[in-house]
């Protein structure tokens, strides 16, 4: 009988992960999109008069954002939720002309999540024990606020037991299953829109597993911060950013305003409908660059924002392991075929690593602990691959004592793993 459910519910994907015993098993979900065991954490809405007047036909993960593209006119598209959990300034959207609480988008995800399972579902959960950040993203985040949100949402599904284990613990518990002694563990997660520390003295009396957690820090900067300046540096000033026009007889700059609507692809449907994105097309007649401001203006019309992120991710990836790679986005012409450098790319994320050094630093002062004694050190995460990143570890600790490995699942398995144990207490948040 399966006990303890684990929810890694992410800023990019979603996992969750069954325990029974000492065994896990991630949880499969077949959508629209296919079969996966990680799930987009995305959801849409669009009208379909098959299911009556007010009903709307939801989608989440691929599913989602697939009935976006192909709808995008007709569609609302959410991602990346999870970065209104904290913000007391989000206190709900309207989804055709419905207002949706945070708790209300949470509950209606995971609704999905339970549909695309099925009979894998399981309906004899005790417990579910959901990661949280040690830091949540965005600006003065409440972590309470964000605690608050979870419940509600979580309560409507009649969980026995709800609790909350920092995300970057479960990735160390997780990874201690396969230590061979006694260590002190530093693990650093890499998620979409946070990074997180956890320093944990793990120990075995009487074949038991105990953990002796030591610090936490985090920031919120990660793998999307990456494609943003990516996208910033490479197709920005060609589609006008840093451009001029004329205005009566002052020459000013194209409002970098503009160019923010490019963090997250989905966002580029919604500025076309804005007030902004007519002042853009009016400022085409007074350009001095009028070709680059019709060829933002194509991008958006033609909805190429998720194709845009899928060339940077393509890029970005390549660069983890070649010392240059080509960026290809056709719709951009000319400029949409560029060979970058990881030097140059390095250079443009200087500033988010000094932030993610900059968390660390913290974690080791703040506990007083020096490099060398930290045995073993955990990267999760799909940033942990970018070199510039995996540096920042390999000078401080030495590359024998890096470990990687379950880089989307590892947190989910944690967290299933601490949900079967007695003194759950002693691991929650």
């Amino acid at each position: 009988m399966a006990r303890a459910l684990g929810f890694d519910f992410g800023t990019t994907n979603t996992v969750l992960a069954l325990a029974d015993g000492s065994a896990t098993q991630s949880v499969a979900f077949t959508s629209a999109a296919g079969t996966a065991d990680s799930m987009r954490t995305a959801l849409s809405f669009m009208k379909d008069p098959g299911l009556g007047a007010a009903a709307l036909k939801v989608e989440a993960g691929h599913a989602a954002i697939r009935q976006f593209i192909d709808n995008p006119g007709d569609c609302r598209f959410l991602q990346s939720i999870k970065t209104f959990a904290a913000s007391a300034l989000f206190q709900g959207t309207l989804i055709f002309a419905k207002r949706h609480t945070f708790e209300d988008l949470m509950e209606i995800f995971v609704r999905r999540l339970r549909a695309y399972a099925g009979e894998g579902w399981p309906a004899d959960v005790g417990r579910i024990v959901t990661g949280r950040p040690v830091h949540f993203a965005g600006a003065s985040p409440n972590a309470s606020l964000a605690t608050e949100r979870y419940n509600a949402a979580l309560s409507r599904f009649g969980f026995p037991e709800i609790h909350y284990v920092y995300e970057p613990v479960a990735a160390a518990f997780y990874f201690a299953q396969h230590l061979k002694a006694d260590a002190t563990v530093l693990v650093a997660d890499f998620g979409g829109g946070t990074t997180d520390y956890s320093l944990i003295r793990f120990e075995t009396h009487g074949g038991k597993l105990t953990a002796t957690p030591i610090g936490h820090s985090g920031v919120g900067i990660a793998g999307d911060h990456f494609d943003f300046r990516m996208i910033d540096n490479i197709v920005s000033p060609a589609i006008g950013k840093g451009s001029l026009f004329k205005s009566f007889d002052k020459l000013l700059e194209v409002p970098t305003s503009y160019y923010a609507n490019f963090g997250r692809w989905n966002q580029l449907s919604i500025f076309k409908t804005s007030r902004e994105y007519a002042d853009l097309k009016a400022l085409v007649r007074s350009s001095l660059e009028p070709e680059k401001l019709e060829t933002f203006i194509d991008l958006v019309e033609h909805d190429e924002g998720y194709p845009l992120y899928q060339a940077v991710s393509a890029t970005k990836m390549a660069l983890s392991a070649n010392e240059e790679a080509e960026f290809n986005f056709p719709p951009l012409g000319k400029a949409g075929r560029k060979i970058v450098r990881r030097t140059e790319f390095e250079g443009w994320i200087a500033d988010d690593l000094a932030r993610i050094e900059g968390a660390l630093d913290d974690v080791l002062a703040t506990t007083d602990t020096s490099p060398e004694t930290i045995d073993k050190v955990f990267l999760t995460g799909g940033t942990s691959f970018v070199p510039a990143v995996r540096r920042i570890f390999t000078e401080r600790f030495g590359q024998e004592r890096i470990e990687t490995g379950g880089e989307l699942l590892s947190i989910a398995h944690g967290l299933a793993l601490i949900g079967e144990r007695d003194d759950i207490s002693q691991w929650t948040a």
